[in-house]
C-alpha cells in the first residue's frame, strides 16, 4: 500500500497498470507507482528507492533456503516481490495489496514471475503461516486509529520465531528538510510542500492534521508522508513485537538523523 502522484510521496488521483491520464488537485498527472517512484526522472530518487528495497531484503537474517512462505504486506506495485523470488528460491511469495488499483498494477508488473500469489483481502491470507514478512512504505499511510489493527493483523500472520521487517520514511529532522525542499520544488503549496509544515517537521514536531483520502475500493489513507513520525511508530511496534534491530538506509552508520528511511526487524513476542 504505497502511493504515488508525480513525485511519489503522495497521490491525488487514480491510475491503472498501464495508462497515465488523471490530474489531481494540484494539476499533477497521476501515474503508476512504478513510473512515479522507481522510474522517476530524478536519478537520486531512483537510486534511493532501489536501495530501500535492497536494504530491507538484506535485513532479514533467517536462512533463506529454509523459508517456505514470504509475505509482502501492502506490496504496492510488486517491486519488492521481484527481488524476493530470487532471494527465497524455495518459497511462495504472497503479494498482499488491499488497494485494487495497486494490486492490478502488481499483477501487470509481475506477470510471468513464478511462485507469486496475489491477495486483496486479509481474511483470505493464511494465518500463523508466514516465515518472513516485509512491510515497506505502508504505515506512514495508515491513519493512527487503524495502526493498532494493522499491527495485530501482521501478528496474526507470522509464526513464532518468524521475522518481520518494517521500513518507514524518516520525516523529522534533517531528512524532513531535504525532502521538504524537494517536494516544494515540484508542488509548492501541497500539504507536504508548505514551508510551515516542513519547518515543524524539521524541528521534530510534524503536523498532526494530516489530510485523509480514499483508495479503491474503500481504503482510507494518508497520501502524504509528511506528518508521520518513525519514533512513535517504533514505540508502537515495541508494544507488540520483540525488536531485534533498528537501522537506517542507505548509509546505516549515519542513523535516522540523516537517512531518509528507518528499518525495524522484529519477531513475534514469545517466539524463539
Amino acid at each position: 500500500m504505497a502511493f504515488s502522484a508525480g513525485q511519489g510521496s503522495g497521490r491525488g488521483g487514480r491510475y491503472n497498470s498501464s495508462t497515465v491520464t488523471i490530474p489531481d488537485q494540484f494539476g499533477r498527472t497521476a501515474v503508476s507507482y512504478t513510473e512515479g517512484v522507481f522510474n522517476d526522472k530524478n536519478s537520486i530518487k531512483r537510486w534511493l528507492q532501489r536501495q530501500r528495497l535492497l536494504t530491507a531484503v538484506a535485513a532479514a537474517a533467517r536462512e533463506k533456503a529454509s523459508v517456505r512462505l514470504v509475505l509482502d504486506f501492502g506490496s504496492g506495485s510488486g517491486e519488492l516481490c521481484k527481488l524476493l523470488v530470487h532471494e527465497y528460491p524455495n518459497a511462495t511469495i504472497i503479494c498482499y495489496e488491499p488497494c485494487s488499483d495497486l494490486l492490478a498494477e502488481a499483477k501487470h508488473e509481475l506477470r510471468g514471475v513464478p511462485r507469486i500469489e496475489f491477495y486483496a483481502a486479509f481474511s483470505d491470507l493464511p494465518a500463523a503461516s508466514v516465515d518472513v514478512l516485509f512491510c515497506l512504505e505502508v504505515f506512514e499511510h495508515i491513519p493512527a486509529t487503524a495502526r493498532g489493527n494493522a499491527l495485530n493483523q501482521i501478528d496474526q500472520l507470522v509464526k513464532h520465531g518468524s521475522e518481520v521487517i518494517f521500513g518507514v520514511p524518516v520525516e523529522v529532522g534533517l531528512p524532513a528538510l531535504y525532502k521538504g525542499l524537494f517536494r516544494m520544488s515540484r508542488r509548492f503549496g501541497a500539504f507536504d510542500a508548505r514551508p510551515l509544515n516542513v519547518l515543524r517537521a524539521v524541528v521534530g514536531f510534524p503536523p498532526k492534521d494530516r489530510p485523509l483520502g480514499l483508495l479503491p475500493p474503500d481504503v482510507v489513507v494518508h497520501h502524504d508522508h509528511l506528518g508521520f513520525d518513525h519514533r512513535i511508530f517504533r514505540q508502537n511496534i515495541a508494544e507488540r513485537f520483540s525488536l531485534i534491530k533498528a537501522s537506517a538506509s542507505p548509509f546505516e552508520f549515519l542513523g535516522t538523523w540523516c537517512n531518509p528511511e528507518a528499518y525495524f526487524v522484529v519477531k513475534k513476542l514469545g517466539g524463539a
